[in-house]
């Protein structure tokens, strides 16, 4: 794994407007970052990302399953009472998953390591899909990377694929906050690969959506029942807005699913470290009222159970913050995670999206920062297996 500078297209802010990609610049400072790529042998790829992220999801199933089954986890996780019903009809459904990222640190040197679960909202999916494909394509025909130079990305297709097993053919309603241009991008896109599966959608914001009472269900504008809904709005704020409620009674079939709510939590670290204690893949992880985090002495990370972008995370070394990001979040307790410092590259530290689509390991993206926590100003970076 290397990281090496490189000449940037000329024209890539052109590409990306061609491409729809709006939210390339973030705040006057650069998200996509083209500048450099990150290199890595195929077997880097093949055994060192993609078979653990295929042991580490079925982990996550395996866990799932036992949350899911027994209050006293859906308690340690904090999930309000009012929904274990939901999620456990949606698990007990086999109501399916379309995708997730796991969040990985890895190095070249040793087992990657998982850092948290992505599970139910994840972003970045075009850009990994689409942007940075057209980069390689671009930078092999210009020289810019060697002309054998590869990707390891079929998560376009993938997701077609998917959607056609999932949908069945029925129509898709896809909601987030479309008034956010990366939202808005990630459901356009996601869009796009529903309707190159043959399907039909229907494209609306989070908060139109309607309830229609007299026959108990979630409606678009045209007061269309919602069969099937992609949403890119996390469940735990659903589990608390006003409609909240309404949701165990609807016959709305969800996309992330509800019992994905188990696997986006970071108490879900904890549990793994419980049920594969010593995994390779895996950091030693407590609950932070576990007398047992104690183990980890006076090293560690200090992550929210619900938190999104780094926010609330602190770095703890020799008992003292070493890097820490503000947020608002906090509120149902933490977790410490074992202190395992992301590989440095000349002051920049890259965290690994390993994605996942329909279960299947598919796709990488790399987000780099000056910090050691990724947070939403860090950069998106390309990278190629040479």
């Amino acid at each position: 794994m290397r990281r090496i500078t490189c000449l940037e297209r000329a024209d890539w802010r052109e590409t990306a407007a061609q491409c729809g990609f709006v939210f390339h610049t973030n705040g006057g400072e650069r998200y996509w970052d083209e500048r450099a790529y990150y290199a890595f042998t195929l077997d880097e790829i093949e055994r060192g990302i993609e078979t653990p992220t295929g042991e580490i999801d079925a982990m996550c199933l395996e866990l799932a399953g036992r949350v899911i089954g027994d209050e006293r986890h859906l308690q340690r996780l904090k999930v309000p009472q009012a929904f274990w019903d939901l999620i456990r009809a949606s698990w007990q459904r086999d109501d399916r998953s379309l995708y997730g990222r796991l969040d990985l640190k890895f190095d070249g040197h040793g087992p990657a390591k998982l850092l948290e679960y992505n599970a139910d909202t994840p972003t970045s999916i075009f850009e990994t899909a689409v942007f940075q494909w057209t980069w390689l394509e671009q930078a092999i025909e210009r020289r810019i990377i060697p002309v054998r130079a590869d990707q390891f990305n079929s998560i376009h297709e993938r997701l077609i694929e998917a959607w056609k097993e999932i949908a069945a053919g029925r129509h898709v309603h896809l909601t987030g906050t479309t008034g956010n241009e990366e939202d808005a991008g990630t459901l356009a896109y996601l869009e796009d690969t529903a309707r190159q599966a043959g399907l039909s959608t229907t494209l609306l914001d989070i908060e139109a959506i309607g309830w229609r009472d007299e026959a108990g269900g979630f409606v678009d504008l045209d007061n269309s029942d919602i069969a099937l809904a992609f949403k890119l709005y996390p469940w735990e704020w659903m589990f608390h807005d006003a409609f909240g409620a309404k949701l165990d009674g609807a016959p709305t079939r969800w996309i992330e699913p509800p019992w994905k709510a188990v696997l986006s939590n970071k108490g879900i670290l904890p549990l793994l470290w419980e049920m594969f204690p010593n995994h390779p893949n895996l950091l030693p992880a407590f609950f932070e009222d576990d007398p047992r985090a104690a183990e980890l002495g006076s090293s560690y990370v200090r992550k929210p159970l619900l938190s999104r972008e780094g926010a609330n995370v602190t770095l703890v070394s020799g008992g003292m913050p070493l890097d820490e990001h503000a947020g608002p979040y906090g509120a149902e307790g933490f977790v410490r995670q074992a202190l395992s410092p992301l590989p440095n590259f000349s002051g920049f530290y890259p965290v690994i999206g390993s994605w996942l689509v329909n279960h299947e390991p598919c796709g990488l993206s790399i987000r780099e920062d000056e910090s050691a926590i990724t947070g939403n100003g860090s950069r998106f970076l390309p990278h190629a297996i040479l």
